[in-house]
């Protein structure tokens, strides 16, 4: 699934296509799961015409500032992202050995764009479970104005981080996946902070210290920015990370050797080591 990292690679993907210029062409399928509360024929009309001013994100939503509104969100879901001729977006283990960016247009496909200096950008969705909305003021309505701050952008203070936590009575890892707690986190991001954080995920929010606190929210600022530099690169990511083993399933060690333990928690498998988490 595309969390923050994936969504903001993506996001500057987008502003190297479009910044500046007029969408001159959209298709769209009439799709009325990914289409949410709109349809394609008003979508193509909203956007025909339109300047691309910015390219913003929030969380793992994504949405395009035009030179009038309303403008168009995207919300990725399992398997969504954009892609462009010869430069294929995100690739996730969802697509199997086939990658929809690899040929034009890419295979699931919801809508295209065509910019007036003919360059072209590409929503693609296999599983069908992103949306594509329009919303007037983004920031400030549903779905966007229901999530918490941006985990790479808007990290609190420590002091306020502190008082975020002592509201949930939720396991650690389970709050940490709560968007609207914050925003963009998922699930190899929250297993890699308290890996790193060295904080048990089955843990009560509210009861951990004031010095795990701190190390809490400094491994969720380094893991994500990490993240986000690599550009989503998997095999950039440091080799001590946990990610590089928490895909292996029963009988997964660390780089270091530690062994991997699974268990259910907010609703998603969670990967973590018993002998540095406490």
């Amino acid at each position: 699934m595309p969390e923050l990292p994936e969504v903001e690679a993506a996001r500057l993907a987008l502003r190297r296509w479009a910044l500046g210029r007029r969408i001159v062409r959209v298709r769209s399928l009439d799709d009325r799961i990914v289409y949410e509360g709109v349809t394609p024929a008003r979508f193509r009309r909203a956007l025909i015409g339109r300047r691309v001013k910015g390219v913003q994100r929030r969380g793992k939503h994504l949405w395009l500032e035009l030179d009038r509104r309303p403008w168009p969100c995207f919300h990725f879901g399992m398997t969504g992202g954009f892609h462009a001729p010869q430069a294929p977006g995100v690739r996730l283990v969802a697509y199997g050995r086939r990658h929809p960016g690899e040929r034009w247009p890419p295979r699931f496909w919801r809508l295209i764009l065509t910019f007036d200096n003919g360059g072209q950008a590409a929503y693609a969705d296999a599983r069908r479970l992103g949306r594509i909305r329009l919303r007037h003021d983004p920031r400030h309505e549903p779905p966007i104005s229901l999530l918490g701050f941006d985990a790479y952008r808007e990290l609190p203070p420590l002091a306020e981080f502190a008082a975020l936590l002592r509201q949930r009575a939720a396991p650690i890892k389970a709050v940490l996946l709560d968007q609207s707690f914050a925003a963009g986190v998922g699930n190899w991001i929250a297993d890699e902070v308290l890996y790193q954080a060295r904080i048990d995920p089955r843990r009560r929010a509210r009861e951990l210290s004031l010095a795990e606190v701190r190390r809490l929210r400094s491994k969720l600022r380094s893991v994500i920015a990490t993240s986000v530099k690599s550009l989503n690169d998997s095999s950039r990511y440091p080799k001590r990370w946990l990610f590089h083993s928490r895909w292996d399933g029963a009988g997964a060690v660390t780089e270091r050797g530690e062994a991997i333990r699974y268990v259910t928690l907010g609703g998603r498998t969670t990967a973590w080591v018993p002998a540095v988490q406490r």
